[in-house]
């Protein structure tokens, strides 16, 4: 008998997902640039907005992916860890980083960076335990902890004093040491960092990596360390929190992804990678349940992408290109006079635009006017100069937000040529300051 839709039975949804209706950023910043009005009515809009790449990955790793799906069985189930030979790759890629202690059952493949933070959060978390943040932070983060039974402790991460009078650099981030030490206690199971942590840019020093790692022994906390971006930094070297010794080494899941590296996002493919294999168990476990194994043309297309890469010294060569992206935006936003934070590693910049007067009666959608300044002037921005930025407040609490308030996120990973098309463009300030 059909039923009709006034006739079916009620159902009540999730209701951590009812609980908050406003829409998120990504969302927000594609409605306002898919429906730009004002000056770029009718104009190309440049996306320096969300982190995905306007270029294809590298022809050896488009190749390593064509040649994949020809081998029948690679088309089938692979093994919820890993298959065999992105381990093997991976085994390869981390042991000149994590010494000889890396073996198979030190790694696990998963279905891109954030479903192994899902799966590391899932695999040791019980309601109640606390999970120590720093914000500004990735907010995917937040619901992974939460619908894990989590409770989110926040720290912050103080931008410097000058940001606004003159150009910083990320170390000039500062975590609240005071404030850190005070929100460890019994309940605390995890700390997440990020690094190189976007938006800010900031590599965390080894000093600082040290200064975590104590606290975290000391309490026996967890630490799921976000390096999605290890390819990508612009200091003389990249510390990691795994490598200050062997105690935290043994509290540490090393959470890593190919779509950063290969400029394949859409791949979906992540691992994890950590000294105890019986924590990297418990992280194995959760992740068979949530989505038992990870896309297996796509695990040979790595396995082969990561070969090819460490033959022809890739990923050194990645970062001086990523150094001459970033720098047309930068000469173009010193042309302007306009202070960022000189990006110590990711792909990312934050500028800040509290020397941009925009006019005082702009019309902004009712949306944005309980939303944070800097929502309002990415709105200004694509409407008026053509330029998609990502306002950086979402990675805030609201008791924060101050802190970000007048700073807008830009993305490089684009070509070159769309860069220089953005730094042209972005010379319609000049009538704005």
């Amino acid at each position: 008998m059909k039923r009709t839709l006034n006739r079916m039975t009620k159902i009540t949804p999730n209701k951590y997902f009812q609980k908050n209706t406003s829409k998120d950023v990504w969302t927000l910043t594609n409605e306002f640039a898919a429906s730009a009005v004002g000056k770029s009515e009718g104009r190309e809009l440049i996306n320096l907005g969300q982190g995905f790449f306007s270029y294809s990955p590298p022809q050896f790793a488009i190749n390593a992916a064509k040649s994949a799906l020809d081998v029948p069985l690679v088309n089938q189930y692979s093994p919820t860890r890993g298959r065999p030979s992105l381990i093997k790759s991976l085994v390869e890629l981390y042991k000149p980083v994590f010494g000889d202690f890396i073996d198979n059952q030190n790694v696990l493949v998963t279905t891109g960076a954030n479903e192994g933070i899902l799966s590391c959060l899932m695999g040791i978390l019980n309601a109640g335990d606390e999970v120590i943040v720093f914000e500004p932070f990735f907010d995917q983060y937040i619901p992974n902890i939460e619908l894990c039974g989590g409770v989110v402790r926040y720290v912050p991460i103080h931008p410097p004093k000058e940001m606004k009078t003159r150009n910083t650099t990320g170390d000039e981030w500062q975590i609240d040491w005071d404030a850190l030490e005070k929100t460890f206690n019994n309940k605390t199971k995890a700390v997440i960092i990020n690094t190189p942590h976007n938006p800010i840019g900031k590599v965390f020093t080894e000093q600082e990596l040290t200064k975590l790692a104590q606290l975290c022994v000391e309490h026996n906390t967890v630490v799921i360390s976000d390096e999605v971006y290890e390819h990508l930094y612009f200091t003389e070297s990249f510390p990691r929190i795994a490598n200050i010794n062997e105690d935290i080494a043994n509290l540490t899941l090393t959470v890593g992804s190919a779509g950063k590296s290969f400029a394949a996002t859409g791949w979906r493919i992540g691992w994890i990678i950590s000294k105890n294999d019986q924590l990297l168990n418990y992280v194995s476990k959760a992740h068979t349940r949530i989505c038992f194994a990870s896309p297996s043309p796509l695990q040979e297309a790595c396995a082969g992408s990561i070969e090819h890469a460490l033959k022809i010294d890739y990923f050194p060569k990645m970062r001086e290109e990523y150094r001459k992206k970033f720098e047309i935006l930068t000469t173009a936003f010193d042309k302007l006079g306009l202070n960022y934070t000189q990006p110590e590693g990711t792909y990312f910049i934050l500028v800040d635009f509290s020397k941009v007067k925009i006019p005082e009666d702009y019309v902004y959608p009712e949306e944005l006017l309980e939303k944070a300044k800097d929502f309002r002037i990415s709105y200004w921005l694509i409407n008026e100069i053509g330029i998609v930025a990502i306002p950086p407040t979402e990675f805030y609490i609201k008791e924060h937000e101050k802190d970000a308030e007048t700073l807008l996120r830009f993305a490089v990973c684009k070509e070159d040529e769309y860069l220089a098309k953005a730094a042209e463009r972005f010379q319609l300030l000049k009538d704005y300051l």
